[in-house]
């Protein structure tokens, strides 16, 4: 059977896919759960009876409760600063005054990452650490199964009522007498989510028919998500919540009595947030939020560590003023012993009784899926030479490898390792709980790749030792293009090894394309200044000759410029770029382009070391620069119609202009930029029906390209047809794109298309790179603007208000969709503009598609599977939760949409099989 380059990358990538899922089931640990008393292992737990005669517990005589009502206000999104700070003071001063005057125990609570709000709610009612696989999860909670505080309230006969993010409801179903839920991933809403929750209280606050209060305010989450912590928005905010502990507190004043038991409020956040608005990193905002435990009970107690802790510090004063005297005797020593020894009891009385959280490794499907991974690697890597030939073509004996001894003999042998591994193991393990078919047949497709590699071995091998054919034309030396590709590209994954140069990724993509761009300055410098030193007599000999060698390699079906890289060639690249008259735009391209790349690393910092410093978009996000942001963001939808609306077709040039005039109206209507004739921005909505202004036009220009491709497919091979149809379904995702991406990131997709451009008419055709050079060039300008946009290794940086544009409330599928999109724009805009150049350059025969998807797949192929070794070897480092598993979740999802990519690339890549059929 003959399979394609492309077909054959697509399904690699497919089975890496597989792989990929694989592994991060294993690597993900699940969290030992602390299962109720009485409840049996895997078991939901049971309806909890208040307690009685017969109850099971591990108290001799269960102890008196120490307060009468308890209610737990829990903000979103609540950074430390904001209660402590000095937006504390200004906007929260009832509850300043209550920390100030004693009768409170106040902490900064430190939150594991990932710092998302189901994983924090587990942790704060467990106790525990939850595994990272919760950051998946976080969208569709399942119900909790550990040992938890509500279970535990509930079983002793306690009446809970809750109001506010329907996590809960999810998490702890039919805990509460009492619920009302509301939805916490429309982040838009900062007013409506919030109200839901006050309007009960006046209510319940007079009732006396429960024990446990539980409040969930979204709003603040939602402000920092649009708006960042900056905002005017989050003071009045904070008042808000201020002014509702405050009735809180107050109710819970006037019902004690003398011989009443107290009561207890608390108050805390589930996270904080970056300096962006955004949450799920690491970042100091991220994991520092207060904690406040607020009684009229703690003016009579008080804390023995915390006393203990006071003594060993005056004794350390005396210590250094004994010191500070010249005091040496014997005296000085055993009083620092005695300081050391009570500072050491003061942290053991302070420090928690928490067991420690084990995390059990699921090796056995981490293995199975890197034997995958780097399977489908191999066999990429040994399927070059046939890859990138002119034919681009395979022929894969299925019969002889499916049919042969080895492939029965490694499928006996993997069964067998599977059913020791899945009888011995101790620990639950996702590969074992999969069906027997389904084991089995991930076994047969493990045997069937090594089977597969075994052969392409053979093969090479056996063509090593025939006669070189056509030795014609035959490569030359590599170019400094190419040695720079391989370098940069084996650098790269190498880095991947250490925590600094993940969480600073973006500087390795930053100086290889700086460092490409030189190179691609000095390729053009030497084509023009080569070609001054040939007289015309030589330079038309050569010429001639290089036609005859053309004319040659026509016959034999030979793509000259995707395989040409010899000296004849570039002589007449260099006589055909001379007579253009774009020579000087193009040998100043590259420098234009790095200029470019400089004034879009100053819009967004990203990273850690230097994320905190101002860039220019925090600048134009500032409240006070709404009308530079305004017009900084129509003369970018401007720009971005002139560059995109060229190959397309009169009625996309019209619906992407009407389109993008939807953009600027949807970002004035939730108060982002504002029009000429506003003078204040007070009419601030979610912007629905704007956005889905957007959507419509967004659709109808995808809607004409596919109608184009289906009939360049089906009906007439017309290449025209085909290329106006892919620049469509381009063109629409550029508008998708300028929807999504907030207004001071509009000039990343005004370069994104600029540097196309340039790069298409000044770079790549006058020097005829080929195919995969090309493709390398898209992937490492694609991986670059992934960071331009203000991404980085860290989930807090992840925009998922962009998820939300245009719907009313939250709806999974769409929401992932344009979140997915939005933070992977620029890989993906370059990839299908690597597809768009490929398709309609008429000069490449039609093996030029196939080579972009095969070398497209292999670039992430390569740091996919090197990664994932390396993470398995620093699964114990410091830094696996908070550095390596971000990046390990960024990679296995763009190994996804690459995938999906490479199928596109395959269904657009017709014309070749037609050719070679014919």
């Amino acid at each position: 059977m003959r399979l394609r380059s492309g077909v054959l990358a697509a399904g690699c990538l497919l089975l890496q896919a597989l792989g990929v899922a694989i592994f991060l089931r294993g690597f993900f640990p699940l969290a030992v759960r602390a299962r109720p008393r009485g409840g049996p292992r895997g078991e939901s737990p049971p309806e909890p009876a208040p307690p009685g005669p017969g109850t099971v517990s591990n108290w001799t005589k269960i102890p008196p409760p120490l307060f009468k009502k308890v209610v737990i206000v829990l903000i979103d999104a609540l950074r430390d600063d904001f209660v402590f700070g000095s937006k504390g003071k200004q906007f929260m001063p009832y509850t300043t005054q209550v920390i100030e005057k004693g009768t409170s125990y106040s902490f900064i609570a430190e939150a594991k990452p990932p710092t998302v709000t189901m994983p924090r709610i587990k942790a704060l009612m467990t106790g525990s650490i939850p595994g990272f696989i919760d950051v998946v999860v976080n969208l569709n909670s399942p119900a909790l199964l550990d040992d938890n505080l509500i279970w535990q309230a509930k079983t002793a006969g306690k009446r809970i009522i809750f109001y506010g993010d329907d996590t809960w409801v999810k998490l702890f179903p039919k805990h509460f007498v009492e619920y009302d839920g509301t939805t916490s991933f429309f982040v838009s809403d900062f007013t409506e989510v919030d109200d839901n929750v006050t309007r009960h209280l006046d209510r319940v606050l007079k009732r006396e028919d429960w024990d446990l209060l539980i409040l969930h305010y979204l709003g603040l989450d939602h402000i920092g998500h649009v708006t960042g912590p900056n905002s005017p928005l989050v003071g009045p905010k904070l008042r808000e919540m201020d002014n509702i502990l405050k009735k809180i507190h107050i109710s819970l004043l006037s019902k004690e009595g003398e011989a009443s038991l107290p009561s207890l409020l608390v108050v805390c956040g589930d996270h904080g947030m970056s300096e962006t608005g955004s949450h799920g990193g690491s970042s100091e905002g991220e994991v520092h939020t207060p904690l406040l435990f607020i009684s009229s009970a703690f003016e009579k107690r008080s804390d023995p560590g915390y006393e203990q802790f006071k003594i060993a510090e005056k004794s350390h004063g005396n210590w250094i003023k004994l010191y500070l005297e010249g005091n040496n005797s014997e005296i000085l020593m055993n009083l620092g012993k005695k300081v050391l020894k009570q500072y050491l009891e003061a942290l053991k009385t302070l420090s928690s009784s928490l067991s420690k959280q084990v995390a059990q490794y699921d090796m056995y499907s981490m293995m199975v899926g890197t034997v995958i991974i780097m399977e489908v690697l191999l066999l990429l890597l040994l399927s070059v030479p046939k890859a990138l030939s002119s034919r681009a073509e395979f022929e894969v004996p299925l019969s002889p490898s499916l049919f042969s001894l080895l492939f029965y003999l490694m499928c006996l042998v993997l069964c067998a390792v599977h059913v020791i591994v899945c009888t011995s193991a101790e620990s639950l393990c996702y590969f074992c709980s999969m069906a027997w078919l389904t084991a089995l047949g991930v076994m047969m497709l493990i045997s069937a790749l090594m089977c597969g590699i075994l052969s392409a071995i053979g093969k090479i091998l056996e063509n090593s030792r025939l006669p070189v054919k056509n030795p014609v034309v035959s490569s030359s030396s590599w170019s400094e293009v190419d040695v720079l590709m391989l370098a940069g590209t084996i650098g790269h994954v190498l880095s991947l090894g250490a925590s600094s140069f993940i969480e600073e990724e973006h500087q390795t993509w930053y100086f290889l394309i700086n460092t490409l761009c030189l190179a691609l300055c000095q390729e053009l410098c030497r084509n023009h200044f080569l070609l001054k030193e040939c007289d015309p007599q030589h330079g038309t000999s050569l010429k001639q000759n290089f036609d005859g060698i053309r004319e040659a390699s026509d016959c034999k079906n030979i793509d000259v410029p995707a395989s040409g890289n010899s000296k004849l060639d570039k002589v007449a690249s260099s006589a055909e770029f001379i007579k253009g008259s774009d020579k000087w735009l193009s040998l100043a391209s590259p420098w234009i382009i790095l200029i470019c790349c400089r004034l879009l690393r100053s819009l967004n910092r990203t990273g850690v070391q230097w994320a905190h410093r101002p860039d220019f978009g925090h600048w134009l996000t500032s409240s006070e620069h709404k009308s530079e942001l305004s017009f900084l963001a129509a003369v970018s939808l401007v720009m971005i119609f002139f560059l995109v609306q060229r190959r397309c077709s009169l009625v996309s040039k019209i619906a992407m202009a009407l389109g993008l005039l939807g953009v600027y109206s949807y970002r004035a209507a939730i108060g982002n930029v504002v029009f000429p004739w506003q003078h204040d921005s007070k009419d601030i909505s979610k912007g629905i029906t704007e956005a889905r202004f957007v959507f419509v036009f967004v659709l109808g220009i995808v809607f004409t390209g596919t109608k184009d491709l289906l009939k360049s497919q089906v009906i007439s091979a017309d290449s025209s047809v085909k290329s106006t149809g892919l620049w469509e379904v381009y063109s629409g995702l550029v508008l998708l794109a300028a929807l999504l991406f907030r207004p001071h990131n509009l000039p990343v997709l005004v370069f994104c298309l600029l540097i196309q451009t340039m790069m298409t008419k000044y770079i790549w055709r006058p020097l005829k790179f080929d195919a995969a050079q090309i493709t390398i060039m898209h992937y490492w300008f694609g991986q670059a603007f992934f960071y331009f946009q203000g991404n980085s290794n860290g989930i807090a940086t992840v925009d998922v208000s962009a998820g939300f544009v245009g719907l009313e409330s939250y709806v999974e599928i769409p929401a992932i969709f344009l979140t997915a999109f939005a933070t992977y724009a620029g890989p993906l805009l370059w990839a299908i503009h690597l597809l768009c150049y490929l398709s309609s350059e008429v000069s490449r025969n039609a093996a030029a598609v196939g080579h972009g998807c095969f070398c497209y797949a292999l670039m992430r192929s390569i740091p996919v599977a090197i990664y994932i070794v390396l993470v398995t070897g620093l699964r114990y480092h410091l830094f696996i939760w908070s550095v390596f598993s971000p990046k390990l979740l960024y990679e296995g999802v763009h190994v996804f949409i690459t995938a999906a990519i490479c199928l596109f690339f395959t269904a657009m890549d017709q014309n070749h099989s037609q050719k070679v059929q014919d």
